[in-house]
């Protein structure tokens, strides 16, 4: 499980911790290498599918509806694609998108997931009746046999800044694999968010608050507290209150069209205008994916996307029949809460000033699973380069 500065103390974490586990090990021949990095990977998958054995993942998963009843009403909506159609659920989890789709006419559902839970799901899938429409596969989406096409794929794959825990590749595998043309996936497109935030109570409360503890000074931890606060990202929940800006798209994918390729580096610049005379504390990221159907467009988002058009767009799509997932900051809080990269000291802004730079975000090569970020930014003359690793 996540460690409590990561989860932003929330009750149930959502996603497990995946860091990779190193040694001193002495440098291997070429062909050693090459057998261990296979190895290795095997191992952070290991890792990984073991974590979703916790009942406490999917507990937090499901309960959180504004993510569950997205994926209902989302199946529900395209009932039409999935009546008497064969489907596969990638990562299927405890089954509950799967039997969605059973209840929603499915012929066939192929659930698949390489976590132990798919044991209890297999019963869950029992104890409901559906054991002559959904077929549980105990194994990673790359590794199973599964002797037809689909017409649909559906999962739930999105971590943390949606492209935590690198599960969108399995999905793009399963669809080159799987789906037939004109086949649906869901959800079918997402869009990375971000933007510059302030949160005074947050650093307040983790690096002033050092500075006088019961009338004691122990100010001398300030620069440590600093360090703690800033060297890896906070999974928290702000509020639109705290966003100083318009966010900019860091990344919109096309789950019909998004190649493996784009997935090993996600980098855009940006140029924002602050709202308000505030200090930058950070940087916060979240995402939204939509559902539609195969022949329905996506509003293809841009990082050069203005901002005013985002907005329009979002509040668009809220009142036409398109199904949205939103994590973002001004929404009704998930599971997910929101991603914040904070600096380890703020930077003064005043109202209209421009803040710009870049970001770039890759799998670990340590760990594919796991995320490097490369953050550049200035403003007023001051400019800040940071490097954060996501474990």
């Amino acid at each position: 499980m996540l460690p409590s500065h990561l989860n932003g103390h929330s009750p149930l974490a959502r996603r497990p911790r995946i860091s990779a586990a190193t040694g001193d090990t002495p440098a291997p021949s070429a062909a050693a290498a090459a057998a261990a990095g296979d190895a290795a990977l095997d191992a952070h998958d290991r890792v990984y599918f073991q974590s979703y054995s916790h009942i406490g993942i999917h507990e937090a998963m499901i309960k959180d509806r504004v993510r569950t009843d997205a994926y209902r009403a989302a199946i529900m909506h395209h009932q039409k694609f999935i009546e008497g159609k064969v489907v596969m659920d990638v990562g299927c989890g405890t089954g509950i998108l799967s039997v969605f789709c059973a209840r929603a006419g499915a012929k066939r559902v192929y659930a698949v997931d390489a976590s132990e839970i798919a044991t209890q799901a297999s019963e869950i899938v029992k104890a409901n009746n559906l054991a002559d429409k959904i077929v549980v596969i105990h194994g990673r989406v790359e590794d199973v046999e599964v002797e037809e096409k689909v017409d649909v794929i559906i999962s739930e794959w999105m971590g943390y800044m949606l492209l935590y825990e690198s599960m969108l590749p399995s999905v793009l595998f399963a669809r080159d694999k799987w789906l037939k043309p004109g086949g649906l996936i869901l959800p079918s497109h997402a869009t990375l968010f971000m933007a510059p935030i302030t949160n005074s109570d947050r650093y307040e409360g983790s690096v002033d608050f050092w500075c006088d503890v019961y009338g004691i000074n122990m100010s001398a931890l300030v620069p440590l507290a600093k360090k703690f606060a800033s060297e890896e990202p906070s999974i928290e929940l702000i509020g639109g209150e705290n966003v100083i800006s318009w966010p900019f798209v860091v990344k919109h994918i096309d789950c019909y069209t998004f190649t493996v390729e784009e997935f090993k580096s996600v980098a855009t610049t940006y140029n924002v205008s602050s709202m308000m005379l505030a200090p930058i504390h950070g940087f916060g990221l979240w995402f939204e994916v939509e559902f539609n159907g195969p022949a329905e467009s996506s509003q293809n988002l841009s990082s050069e996307s203005n901002p005013a058009d985002i907005i329009c767009k979002k509040r668009s799509r809220g009142s036409d029949n398109t199904v949205v997932l939103s994590t973002a900051p001004e929404d009704e809080p998930t599971h997910w809460h929101q991603t914040i990269f904070y600096f380890s000291d703020p930077i003064e802004v005043t109202q209209d000033q421009i803040i710009e730079g870049s970001v770039m975000i890759s799998p670990s090569e340590e760990n594919p699973r796991c995320l490097n970020i490369h953050l550049e930014c200035s403003t007023g003359g001051q400019t800040l380069v940071r490097d954060f690793a996501m474990r």
